[in-house]
């Protein structure tokens, strides 16, 4: 037994020996002209490796560093550079007869540069498993000596190459996101792992990607991609699973920049491409939403979106089929199309909503930049919509109809800014809250301000406000109205200007701001008004008080009639 042992222990330090020595005996650097060689061919960019060296322990190959060129179109500078390679080959064959079959390959720390074309028709990477790349970059693809599949004997690669690779790991990467001649900052994705399996250009293959987002946040994706497309690697088919937390829409380049829109976000659904058209289908919640960054603030309540989009590839254009927008119980539907083509993207959709209760929807308002007078809110009631919304989306136009029913705006005493008006006065200040019983607007949205047409607000506690106006960018109002008055706020009407037991119409002007509003009468109109019903005939000779306004008008200045 002492015997065996010892033969053993001879074995095992022989072996040992071999292991250690063998490196010495094989110099791994034989290998690099046609790594290089075979990289280029596949890649379509030529590929430099630093130095190899063998390890038997680890049974591959290691260089120190790597990089691949990058289309010449869009950047000088590599569009891969990485700390370290490490490529999985068999040993036996590597050492008995010099023939290199990979395994594996691993990428460590590479810093990758995706690039977008100006018009955003292409990708820097468009060209990858293209040999006519290769050509441009001054590589010519060569003939391997060593066989790196199964090929039948005598044959060589074409334009992309039958090599596949068992696994294919890329490790704590860095990957930098930016647009050809844009001076917008580029965004940065951090410890990007990247793990293949059955690796080949001529079939599709499963993987799973890692990520950080720019600003915080999660990336998860988990499918099957290829077989790579040879003319555009961007229109390579896939299906995949995505999952994303905590994602801050303003910096992760999953949304326009240039909308404007901000929040964080979770998402969890489908991608699928066939290589021509691409669709999507999910839920989005978003905390913190904020649609107009002037003047606005944050959303007080999250917002969910489901929604189904199809991307056609060539004309980066796509359509909505699906858009259910929620916050708490009130649901508006979203649909329409959209154009990444060019360096904004731009917008032709529909918003409709019906139905929606005010309750859930008060806390929205901050995000679009709607700013309330303060310590007042919108209570109570329902809200529809019928918004179309046109444009790039840095300068979106929306136009449609809103109305509001059975609400109130709680805190805010309309009939105390109403008092200033005279022809009201006698009115008492009433309700701390204004009950609204109906309010409808057509409004024009856009950059330049808000306008608001056929304006129609029914106050039970005065009556009908009608008119027109603007609100501009700063929140200042400029309206021009008119008060049918009902009710008892007639009274104080009736006995200053004498226009009747059943009142008339009061035309005033509201200026200030949003969150200030200045309510001032027109004097002018109203006397031009009770002009117009004297010269009418609505007087008779001889008439005074409630039965001539022009001598309530006279009597508002206290001055006697001739006789």
């Amino acid at each position: 037994m002492k015997r065996v042992l010892k033969i053993v222990a001879i074995i095992l330090g022989v072996l040992i020996v071999i292991v250690i020595a063998l490196p010495l005996f094989v110099d791994a650097n034989l290998f690099r002209p046609r790594i290089e060689s075979e990289l280029t061919s596949a890649l379509g960019r030529q590929v430099h490796v630093g130095n190899l060296s063998l390890s038997i322990l680890k049974g591959g190959v290691t260089a120190d560093d790597i990089s691949i060129a990058d289309d010449p179109a869009f950047n000088k500078a590599p569009f891969v550079k990485a700390k370290s390679l490490n490529v999985g080959v068999e040993l036996i064959p590597l050492i008995v007869s010099k023939a290199l079959h990979v395994t594996d390959v691993s990428l460590h720390g590479p810093e990758i540069a995706l690039v977008r074309s100006e018009n955003g028709d292409k990708w820097n990477f468009s060209s990858l498993g293209n040999n006519s790349a290769a050509a441009a970059t001054g590589s010519q693809p060569a003939t391997p000596a060593a066989k790196t599949t199964d090929q039948p004997s005598g044959t060589t690669p074409g334009g992309n190459p039958n090599l596949s690779v068992a696994k294919l790991k890329v490790n704590d990467g860095r990957v930098t996101l930016s647009r050809a001649d844009s001076s917008d900052k580029p965004r940065v994705y951090d410890k990007v792992n990247i793990e293949v399996r059955n690796f080949s250009f001529a079939s599709s293959f499963p993987f799973q990607v890692t990520a950080n987002l720019p600003s915080g946040g999660s990336l998860k994706l988990d499918g099957t991609a290829g077989p790579i497309d040879p003319s555009n690697a961007a229109h390579t088919p896939l299906q995949a699973k995505a999952s994303v937390k905590q994602m801050d829409l303003a910096s992760s380049g999953f949304i326009d920049p240039a909308s404007g829109i901000s929040g964080i976000a979770d998402f969890d659904g489908n991608v699928a491409s066939d290589g021509r058209e691409a669709k999507t289908t999910g839920t989005l919640k978003v905390v913190k939403l904020q649609v107009v960054q002037k003047n606005g603030s944050p959303a007080g309540k999250p917002v969910e979106l489901k929604y189904a989009v199809s991307y056609a590839l060539a004309k980066q254009s796509g359509t909505i089929t699906q858009g259910d927008v929620a916050m708490g119980k009130a649901v508006a539907h979203l649909s329409g199309t959209y154009d990444a083509h060019g360096k904004t993207t731009s917008v032709n959709m529909k918003l409709a909503g019906t139905g929606m209760p005010v309750d859930d929807l008060e806390a929205m308002l901050p995000a679009l930049g709607v700013v309330l007078p303060p310590k007042s809110s919108l209570k109570g009631g329902t809200l529809a919509t019928n918004l179309t919304i046109a444009g790039p989306v840095d300068k979106l136009v929306t136009t449609g109809t809103i109305k509001l029913e059975n609400s109130a705006l709680a805190g805010f005493n309309l009939g105390s800014r109403l008092s200033a008006i005279s022809a009201l006065s006698g009115k008492s200040a009433g309700s701390n809250d204004t009950s609204i019983q109906n309010f409808s607007s057509d409004v024009h949205v856009a950059p330049d301000g808000t306008r608001a047409e056929n304006i129609n607000l029914t106050l039970p506690a005065f009556g009908v406000l009608t008119g027109s106006g603007t609100v501009s960018p700063n929140n200042a109002l400029n309206f021009k109205m008119n008060a049918n008055l009902s009710g008892g706020a007639v009274s104080g009407v009736t006995q200053m200007a004498g226009l009747g037991s059943k009142g008339g119409g009061i035309p005033f002007t509201i200026t200030g701001t949003t969150s200030d509003p200045k309510f001032i009468p027109d004097v002018k109109g109203m006397a031009g008004g009770m002009l117009q019903q004297a010269l009418k005939g609505n007087g008779t000779p001889g008439a005074t008080g409630a039965q001539n306004p022009l001598g309530g008008l006279s009597g508002m200045f206290k001055k006697k009639k001739k006789p």
